[in-house]
């Protein structure tokens, strides 16, 4: 970080309101007083690191931990809150995608873990299609070694430059 202003002076706050929360017990303040506002002030002062010094690299740890710690919160304060595996796949898909769009790098990786995201979290919905699959997987797999002698053969035969 080249500039530490942003991102230590969001710290510092955070951090003050976090254990001032912890000594004073007030109840508006009960929301900074677990260990998900950790992650939340930090990925905070990543986000704002990142935008105000154009240090865009901090994009995606900030959104990590921002979005962790946001999920967090809501799962303890929501019964109906999906807490489930695949929400942190999604989370680290948008932290790809907004990282991408600044550093141009990531786009990928964000369809990626959208698509295992989407798949995980709703794979038993869709538990007869996973079965097709299956079933059309096996009986391709006694036919692998075919696959092998094919490319063996590609890199033996292509022309060289």
């Amino acid at each position: 970080m080249k500039k530490q202003t942003t991102f230590s002076g969001i710290v510092l706050v955070g951090l003050g309101v976090y254990f001032l929360a912890n000594q004073l017990h007030l109840p508006l303040l009960r929301l900074f007083q677990d260990w998900p506002a950790l992650l939340v002030i930090f990925g905070i002062a990543f986000i704002a690191q990142a935008y105000s010094a154009r240090e865009y690299q901090y994009i995606f740890p900030g959104i990590v931990l921002f979005g962790f710690g946001l999920h967090f919160f809501l799962a303890s304060w929501f019964q109906r809150w999906p807490n489930h595996v695949g929400m942190f796949f999604l989370i680290i898909a948008i932290a790809f995608f907004f990282s991408s769009r600044k550093t141009k790098t990531g786009l990928g990786q964000s369809i990626f873990f959208f698509a295992f995201a989407f798949i995980l979290m709703f794979s038993e919905r869709f538990s007869h299609l996973f079965h097709i699959v299956e079933t059309g997987i096996s009986s391709v797999w006694k036919f692998w070694p075919f696959g092998l002698i094919i490319v063996g053969v590609y890199i033996l035969w292509r022309k060289r430059k």
